[in-house]
C-alpha cells in the first residue's frame, strides 16, 4: 500500500538582498580609499609588489593596531556573505566572503608598497583576513537567519518604499550618518570644497557670525537630509519616529568622533549655541514641511542641499576643531579622517542627483502612463 505523506510548507523561498549588495559596494569603496590615502605620491621604490608576503614582523605591533585591521574588514565579510545569499549557503557562503576579504586586502597591501607614506605588512593581511572570515561567520550565525525569516525584508517593506532605487537611498542615508564622524566639519556641515580651492584667507570675524553660519547649516542640511528620507519612505504615520532615531543616531556618531579627538572631558564640544539654535529651528521647520507632498518635499530637499553647501563654504570654520585636528594622531585616524572627509564633501552632490533621477511617481503606481518617457 502507498502512503502519501503531505508536503510540509517550507515557507517563502529565500530572498537576495540589493540592499546588501549596495551596502557591500559603498564598504568596499571605502576601504579602498583608506588604504590607499592620499592616493599621492606613487612610485616604484625597487621593491617587489609581493615582497612584504615574506617580510618579518613589523618591529612595533600593538593590540590597537590589531584589533582596527581585525574591526575594518569585520564588516566587509558580513556585507559579502549576505550579497551571496541565497546563491551560496553555508559553508560555501562562507568560505567566498572570508577569501573576497582577503583577495581585496592582499591586492591593497602589494598597492602600498607604491605608495611611500604606506608600509604593507603580512601581518596586516592576516588580521584583515580574520577579520572578513568573523564577519562573515557573524551574518552566517544571525544574519542570513533574519534575511531567511523575512523579518528584515518585512521591516524594510514595511517603512519603505519598493524598488532597488530606494535600497540605493537608504544606502546614501548610511554614508550621511557615516560622514558625522568625521570631527572636523560643522554639524551636518557636508559639502565643504575649501580644502581643494586651497587655504582660505585668514580673517578675523566675530562670534555672532559664526553662530549665525552653523546655525544655518545645521539646519538646512537637518531639513534636507529629513526630507530625503521622507521620500524614501512608505509608511507615514512612522515617519516622524523614523526621523527621530535617524537624528539620535547621528549625534551620538558626532560626540563619539568628538570624543576621539577631545577625549571624553570634551564629548559635546560640538554642542555649540550655533548647533543648538539650528537643531531647534531646523527641527521645527521640518515638522512643517513633512506636511508638503511627496514632489515638493523632493524639491525642497534639493534646494535646500544646494543651500546649505553654498552655507557651509562661506561659514567660517571652527578654530578650535581646525587646531586640535592638526594635534590628532598620525596613521589610522589620519586615514579614517581622509574618508570621512571624502565622503563629507561627495554627499551633497550624490544626494542631489539621486533626488533628480528618483521617479516622480507617487508611490504604488507603476504603470507607465500615456506620454510618459
Amino acid at each position: 500500500m502507498t502512503h502519501f505523506v503531505p508536503a510540509v510548507d517550507a515557507g517563502p523561498p529565500a530572498r537576495a538582498s540589493p540592499l546588501a549588495r549596495y551596502l557591500l559596494l559603498a564598504y568596499v569603496l571605502l576601504v579602498i580609499y583608506a588604504s590607499l590615502h592620499p592616493f599621492s605620491g606613487w612610485r616604484d621604490q625597487g621593491v617587489d609588489a609581493l615582497a612584504y608576503l615574506g617580510g618579518g614582523l613589523p618591529r612595533y605591533i600593538t593590540a590597537f593596531d590589531l584589533l582596527t585591521n581585525f574591526a575594518a574588514y569585520l564588516p566587509l565579510g558580513f556585507f559579502a556573505l549576505l550579497a551571496l545569499h541565497p546563491r551560496l549557503r553555508g559553508a560555501f557562503a562562507l568560505t567566498a566572503a572570508g577569501l573576497a576579504g582577503c583577495l581585496l586586502s592582499f591586492a591593497l597591501e602589494a598597492l602600498q608598497t607604491y605608495l611611500p607614506s604606506r608600509i604593507p605588512s603580512n601581518l596586516d593581511l592576516a588580521t584583515n583576513g580574520l577579520g572578513a572570515f568573523a564577519g562573515a561567520g557573524l551574518a552566517l550565525g544571525f544574519g542570513v537567519d533574519l534575511l531567511g525569516s523575512s523579518r528584515i525584508h518585512t521591516l524594510r517593506d514595511r517603512w519603505f518604499l519598493p524598488g532597488h532605487q530606494y535600497d540605493l537611498g537608504l544606502v546614501m542615508l548610511g554614508l550621511w550618518l557615516f560622514t558625522q564622524l568625521n570631527p572636523g566639519i560643522l554639524l551636518f556641515g557636508n559639502g565643504d570644497l575649501r580644502g581643494l580651492l586651497g587655504p582660505a584667507p585668514a580673517i578675523l570675524h566675530p562670534a555672532v557670525v559664526f553662530i549665525q553660519g552653523e546655525a544655518a547649516v545645521a539646519a538646512c542640511n537637518l531639513i534636507a537630509v529629513g526630507l530625503f528620507a521622507s521620500c524614501l519612505t512608505q509608511d507615514e504615520r512612522a515617519l516622524r519616529r523614523m526621523l527621530l532615531l535617524l537624528l539620535a543616531f547621528a549625534l551620538a556618531l558626532k560626540t563619539i568622533a568628538v570624543g576621539e579627538l577631545f577625549k571624553a572631558q570634551q564629548v559635546f564640544a560640538w554642542l555649540t549655541p550655533g548647533a543648538l539654535l539650528g537643531l531647534g529651528a531646523g527641527s521645527l521647520m521640518l515638522m512643517l514641511a513633512l506636511a508638503l507632498p511627496r514632489a515638493a518635499r523632493r524639491a525642497l530637499a534639493g534646494l535646500l542641499l544646494m543651500a546649505a553647501t553654498v552655507l557651509v563654504n562661506l561659514t567660517p570654520e571652527n578654530p578650535y576643531f581646525a587646531n586640535a585636528l592638526q594635534q590628532w594622531p598620525q596613521g589610522y585616524f589620519l586615514n579614517f579622517n581622509g574618508v570621512t572627509r571624502l565622503v563629507s564633501l561627495a554627499w551633497p552632490f550624490a544626494a542631489l542627483f539621486y533626488l533628480m533621477l528618483l521617479a516622480p511617481r507617487p508611490p504604488g503606481e507603476n504603470r507607465h502612463h500615456s506620454g510618459e518617457l
